[in-house]
């Protein structure tokens, strides 16, 4: 008797092994499952991704709002009359300003005059 509960036994444990260290036993499947978890994570961030770039691919294909807001934020560009404005912080010594060319010259090199 002890002896076939003990055969009994070892048979149980060889059964047992497949299902949970196998191939595809438990512990596979938690680990593949926790890699699936992480994986729709990632695509859920693409996606909100995607969508943001998609809808700044159509503000800039159908309006000239975007256009404006991004040469003036990226390039600096200033619209004809406006005027430029800049708050510095306290404690910052306030830049010189480019100098001018000097009246009645268009800053382009002189021309000699015509015999």
């Amino acid at each position: 008797m002890r002896l076939l509960f003990l055969g009994l036994l070892v048979l149980l444990g060889l059964i047992q092994y497949p299902l949970w260290l196998g191939k595809g036993g438990w512990f596979k499947v938690w680990d593949l499952q926790r890699q699936v978890a992480a994986q729709h994570e990632t695509n859920e961030g693409l996606r909100a991704r995607n969508a943001a770039l998609e809808a700044e691919v159509r503000d800039l294909a159908t309006g000239v709002g975007a256009i404006e807001e991004r040469a003036r934020s990226e390039l600096g560009m200033m619209r004809e009359g406006e005027v430029f404005v800049q708050i510095l912080p306290p404690g910052s010594s306030v830049p010189r300003p480019a100098p001018t060319p000097a009246a009645g010259t268009s800053g382009q090199p002189a021309t000699p005059p015509r015999r």
